[in-house]
């Protein structure tokens, strides 16, 4: 099975509420490698507003592998590695660090 990397772009199949099926999604892995076969994620949408406090458009979305503006949704998600598609990308390092400042302004980690 692959490894993914921090701040790794990646297509998910992420599973409705209900469990009666699943749909393919951007998402950003916000973990750092491990040996575990799970992955921590952060949801992409292509609805860039009204945001919430902490979500942001990603600035550089197409270097990213997405094909449209992007942004980062308020929710961490685990999920297995054999849910991901594939690896599409990467955030930029500006992406990244307003990444790292809305992780911390969720969770409370001033």
């Amino acid at each position: 099975m692959p490894s993914y990397s921090k701040n790794e772009v990646i297509l998910v199949r992420y599973p409705f509420s209900n469990l009666s099926g699943s749909k393919v999604r951007p998402a950003i892995i916000v973990n750092d490698s491990h040996a575990s076969q799970d992955v921590i994620i952060v949801p992409l949408t292509s609805k860039v507003s009204p945001l919430l406090a902490g979500e942001f458009v990603l600035e550089d979305w197409k270097s990213a592998g997405l094909n449209v503006p992007s942004a980062a949704k308020r929710g961490l998600y685990t999920v297995h590695q054999s849910l991901v598609i594939k690896s599409i990308g990467k955030l930029s390092d500006r992406d990244a660090r307003s990444l790292e400042n809305s992780l911390h302004y969720w969770l409370g980690l001033h």
